[in-house]
């Protein structure tokens, strides 16, 4: 008997059906730290040249005032979409002065916590809301977790699609549900998974001394200065990345909408010890949001989230039980410190056929003990992923060479790369697949793993790599300013966010306490 994979690629490769891939969307986000020339982090505000960081539909920021965060719009044309991550840089640069963007997702020269300005985004409600949360993250985590940057890649498939696989299904359900369960099939597939992308686009696997300051680790002395895992290859998503004690103990189930939503709701309603401990606020100063496990849903951090675009004050769990589940936003991706931009074409070729691949499969529900080992085999790729003969669990309590699994996925994910590439005319996925094989056969060729070499060769530490790569790709961007029409349109967009915060501004009619309240009752 056929698998529900061979079905549906045999019913998309026949009839012209290959044309039902044309459409992918797809947006890319790009975190940045804002550094000085001598590699320090950046203490001047948010470029008023930029626009407002609140309102801005491409230039914001994330965490602090100086991790810029870079938006493209959603299309369906890749190179349309790099094109326009790299526009974005070249009308940044343009206006950074001396600063420059740090091309790592692991930050540097981070003295204390105080070094890191909180973002700031005017005195809206909406915007006290979002400096509040932050605030409430320093408090929970430290500031200094949170000048991780990353690449966060925004996917979904067109109408068309959702129309053919519904009648290819016969599902009952209508075509929203049809939808929103299909994107939970996919994601469950991608947390098994997940470490695949772990292992072929890593790019964090050393790290600055100061970073782990006063923490315990595992890690091993490189050169001075540099800490490194010998076979890691993204410490980001490690225990020394974006991780939390507190978080540990939510297990979050992605086997439907429901469920899904009422455990982030349990979260977020649910005092936690620790955080009462801290309280809202000290007289009139605003500590955190609540004291819940769980500020609001982006608090909780995970590889992969089902999202839908919300309403101005909608809450995300909101949008989605009301409206279902729109696109998936991948958020375990490294910054590529060898591509000027952060992200390359081919490694953005590879995630489109690996999430389709993760829709056609068959994607049976996922219980603790499943959650748990797609955990377990992320960390071990993401501290040992390099390691010769490292083997990975299975769900029937068996163990696999992570070479051999990964042989095997990428024989399957082939056949998504040609069906792309046969609705697109061309071969841009093939030669991604190519590229990706050659990794599993020589992991030297991965990106952690050329980091490392160029280290040792070089002689050098971590931060003079990321510094000589900063001003390599400052200088890329700076050498082809952008025309004149795109710089005036970009332009365009800075005044109009500027005027759409002050608006925001002069409309609040309630206080910042009743706009908390209204935000949460729903």
């Amino acid at each position: 008997m056929e698998s529900q994979f061979e079905q549906r690629l045999a019913a998309l490769a026949g009839g012209g059906n290959p044309e039902l891939l044309r459409y992918i969307r797809r947006g890319i986000e790009k975190e940045s730290l804002r550094i000085t020339p001598d590699g320090r982090l950046a203490q001047t505000p948010h470029p008023a040249a930029l626009g407002s960081a609140l309102t801005h539909p491409h230039i914001t920021t994330d965490y602090s005032e100086a991790l810029l965060e870079f938006i493209t719009s959603a299309g369906t044309e890749l190179a349309e979409t790099l094109s326009e991550l790299e526009e974005i840089h070249r009308f940044v640069y343009a206006r950074l002065g001396e600063e420059i963007l740090w091309t790592s997702s692991m930050p540097c020269l981070l003295e204390d916590d105080s070094d890191i300005p909180i973002a700031h985004y005017g005195s809206s409600n909406v915007a006290r809301m979002k400096s509040v949360y932050r605030i409430g993250l320093s408090h929970r985590y430290g500031r200094l977790m949170q000048t991780i940057a990353g690449i966060h890649f925004n996917f979904s498939f067109d109408d068309d699609f959702w129309r053919w696989l519904h009648e290819q299904a016969g599902s009952d359900l209508d075509i929203r549900d049809f939808k929103t369960d299909q994107y939970f099939a996919l994601i469950r597939n991608f947390h098994r998974l997940s470490w695949l992308l772990a292992f072929l686009f890593g790019a964090s696997p050393a790290l600055c001394r100061s970073f782990v300051r006063g923490r315990s680790h595992s890690l091993q002395n490189l050169s001075r200065g540099t800490l490194y895992a010998p076979h890691g290859t993204s410490l980001r998503m490690g225990d020394l990345g974006y991780q939390s004690l507190a978080q540990a103990g939510i297990d979050i189930p992605y086997d439907g909408l429901d469920d899904y939503i009422g455990a982030l709701e349990h979260a977020i309603t649910q005092p936690h010890p620790e955080y009462v401990k801290i309280g809202v606020r000290e007289g009139a100063a605003w500590l955190q949001l609540s004291t819940s496990l769980l500020q609001i849903e982006n608090e909780f951090y995970s590889s992969i989230r089902p999202k839908r675009v919300t309403r101005s004050g909608e809450p995300p769990r909101r949008a989605l039980r009301e409206r279902g589940v729109e696109y998936v936003e991948v958020r375990c991706l490294d910054i590529d410190p060898f591509e000027p931009a952060g992200i390359g074409s081919s490694t953005a070729r590879f995630v489109d056929a690996f999430l389709v691949y993760c829709l056609l499969r068959e994607s049976p529900p996922s219980d603790v003990g499943a959650r748990r080992l797609a955990r377990e085999n992320l960390q071990l790729v993401v501290n040992r992923g390099r390691e010769p003969g490292l083997k990975l669990h299975t769900e029937n309590g068996g163990t696999v060479p992570m070479a051999e699994w990964a042989s095997k996925l990428l024989d399957d994910i082939e056949a998504v790369a040609q069906l792309l590439d046969d609705a697109r005319k061309g071969s841009e996925y093939a030669e991604s697949l190519k590229l990706q094989r050659a990794k599993i056969e020589d992991p030297a060729l991965t990106p952690s793993a050329r980091i490392i070499e160029e280290l040792r060769h070089n002689d050098i530490s971590y931060f003079r790599f990321a510094m000589e790569q900063s001003l390599k790709h400052r200088d890329y961007f700076l050498a082809e300013p952008l025309s004149t029409e795109r710089r005036h349109d970009y332009e365009r967009l800075a005044a109009e966010s500027i005027a759409a915060q002050h608006a925001i501004e002069a409309n609040d009619r309630c206080t910042f306490e009743q706009y908390l309240a209204d935000y949460f009752i729903q």
